[in-house]
């Protein structure tokens, strides 16, 4: 099984070299594209010039599709650059496709915040009760359905919410493996992490009604 990993870059010179180390385990085992969304930054030039790196337009979902256009995995793992992923990682989601055929990781923090537990533990039951995985989860799936189903939705935000939607709609069960991708909470700004929660689990309510998706993604911006 040729596995294939996907990782939408933009602006991450904070970040880059952390993740690099989190790759090595896995490097010269699966293909590794970094898709560039037009950083600014000093991110380019920190990426060792052995991995491949491709230029996009900017937007996660233009920079996953390029990505998984130009791979030639059977798997495609799309991974975030704040993420941290388990040694054995492709053993892992080797396990998992054995049985289906999309799935991801089960996510955690390692903040000891009270409220990052609870973010954790509400994420990983989402996946089990609702079937919907975000990206931060680390989501793999089948090349050949990854295709049949168009791919990401363009969309500037809830690419990876439509993504398990569209996926629940056609019937396909996904499988959740049994180790952790640890993701950063920079999101989570200290202070205001119960009101960051509250205000995403908004928005998702807001855009399973048909609220316009830029007004959604102008809302966003205001908690990044």
């Amino acid at each position: 099984m040729r596995i294939s990993v996907i990782i939408p870059i933009y602006n991450e010179d904070k970040t880059i070299q952390t993740f690099l180390k989190t790759l090595e385990p896995i490097k010269g085992k699966a293909e590794i594209i970094f898709v560039d969304g037009g950083s600014a930054d000093k991110t380019l030039s920190m990426i060792p010039e052995d991995y491949l790196v491709l230029c996009s337009p900017k937007g996660r979902a233009k920079q996953m599709n390029l990505g998984a256009s130009k791979s030639s995995g059977d798997v495609l793992f799309f991974l975030h650059c704040d993420s941290e992923i388990p040694r054995d990682a492709l053993g892992e989601i080797e396990q998992v496709m054995g049985k289906y055929q999309a799935g991801c990781f089960g996510i955690a923090f390692h903040s000891k915040n009270i409220w990052m537990k609870c973010c954790q533990v509400i994420s990983n039951h989402r996946i089990k009760d609702r079937k919907v995985m975000f990206g931060d989860q680390g989501i793999f799936i089948r090349r050949r359905l990854f295709f049949q189903m168009g791919g990401f939705p363009e969309l500037p935000i809830m690419e990876d919410y439509q993504f398990s939607l569209t996926l629940k709609e056609m019937g396909v069960k996904i499988g959740i493996a049994k180790k952790r991708i640890y993701t950063s909470d920079r999101r989570f700004v200290k202070g205001r992490r119960l009101q960051v929660m509250w205000k995403m689990n908004r928005l998702r309510a807001m855009y399973r009604k048909g609220v316009d998706i830029e007004e959604i993604s102008r809302l966003y911006q205001d908690i990044r």
